[in-house]
């Protein structure tokens, strides 16, 4: 399996969901910041598929999805910056490689910005609750994570289908 290295330049969509994701996570963390004193100790620690809150915890649980959050971030830039090591089918050659590896890396820079971007709404949202600002995370968020988490890699596959 040799496989061009090739250094492809990022593209404006790739630094938009960039920017995107970032602003959200890193809004999210410091909205927790500025709130933990009013924080009251016992938090949402999990919801249920109708966004209701089925777990209470600790409000030092806060600090799982950043934690989780940065840790994806980190993983997933680093394997955006490293293309030619992805799974591929076997008609990859020279000619199509630079197709290949830019829709697999926009694949990756969609999902870990999406992922950053749901981190940071179930963050704020846990602090809504807990803070009696809100009830629940909404019957909403389920059908929309799965959508916005699957569409692109069904997007990605047929882009996939077309490379010649």
């Amino acid at each position: 399996m040799n496989r061009p290295v090739l250094k492809l330049p990022r593209t404006k969509s790739e630094w938009g969901w960039d920017i995107l994701g970032l602003v959200v996570f890193i809004g999210s963390i410091i909205f927790l910041v500025v709130s933990w004193s009013s924080i009251p100790e016992q938090v949402p620690g999990h919801y249920n598929a109708a966004g209701e809150v089925d777990r209470w915890g600790s409000k030092y649980e806060l600090f799982i999805l950043p934690i989780i959050g940065v840790f994806l971030w980190f993983m997933m830039q680093i394997f955006e910056r490293f293309p030619h090591i992805h799974n591929y089918p076997a008609r990859i050659n020279e000619s199509n490689a630079a197709a290949f590896y830019l829709t697999s890396r926009k694949l990756l820079n969609v999902t870990k910005n999406i992922c950053l971007v749901f981190f940071g709404v179930i963050l704020i949202q846990s602090i809504r609750v807990a803070l009696g600002w809100a009830d629940t995370l909404g019957i909403w968020f389920l059908p929309v994570f799965l959508i916005a988490t699957i569409a692109p890699s069904i997007f990605a596959l047929i882009k996939f289908r077309r490379i010649q």
